[in-house]
């Protein structure tokens, strides 16, 4: 398949990557900086793009297969860009003619009870809620699209870089814990989980989680 990512030079970007090449899949990873980006690769193109701009977004999903946003709020951003880039996404995407979109989203609007999401417990970490928050709204976002095929990817609560054991499960829009109590999952697992997801697609216009 022709896979698109945007966002491929972050720590869970990097790893989708790893996964979709390691599967014989070509590969264009769209990052802001192409000049600092150092992975090699006969199945790998590299292109300049910017998340937030429509045009930008159309040109690198233009005749791929499926495309991932695996964008992070890191270097400084505002929490509110996650949700702000979901407009100049879609769009880009329909222009592109391109329907299969992944985004990689947040625990927070995980359920961990009927209609009590996870971020809003009340012993959610305080310096994780604005992120948390921004991802929801987000959602929402995406889940008024209806042209699409949108599957938003939330990860377990804890997501770390990790062993890659192909060994987990898959959840809807519900937390995942294992019998201690614990949410978790490795980078190098959830990137298998989304490549299965694009390689087999289940939640179609959904969201899904990932964890042991």
């Amino acid at each position: 398949m022709k896979i698109a990512i945007f966002g491929a030079g972050g720590r869970i970007g990097s790893r989708i990557v790893t996964e979709a090449l390691n599967r014989g899949h070509n590969v264009t990873a769209v990052v802001r900086h192409p000049e600092t980006y150092t992975v090699i690769h006969e199945h790998l193109k590299v292109a300049k793009g910017d998340l937030f701009k429509a045009q930008d977004v159309e040109t690198g999903a233009f005749d791929q297969d499926a495309v991932v946003c695996a964008y992070g709020n890191t270097h400084g951003a505002p929490e509110s860009t996650v949700a702000e880039l979901a407009i100049p996404l879609m769009m880009g995407l329909k222009q592109a003619h391109t329907k299969r979109l992944l985004i990689l989203g947040g625990a927070g609007s995980l359920e961990v009870a009927p209609g009590m999401q996870l971020v809003d417990t009340p012993n959610f970490p305080l310096e994780y809620e604005p992120i948390s928050l921004a991802h929801r709204d987000a959602l929402k976002l995406y889940q008024n699209e209806k042209e699409l095929e949108w599957t938003y990817v939330s990860p377990a609560a804890e997501i770390e870089p990790g062993e890659r054991t192909g060994k987990f499960r898959i959840g809807g829009n519900q937390l995942l814990t294992d019998e201690q109590g614990r949410s978790f999952i490795s980078m190098e697992d959830f990137a298998i989980a989304v490549l299965d997801e694009i390689e087999n697609p289940m939640h179609i216009r959904q969201q899904m989680t990932v964890a042991y």
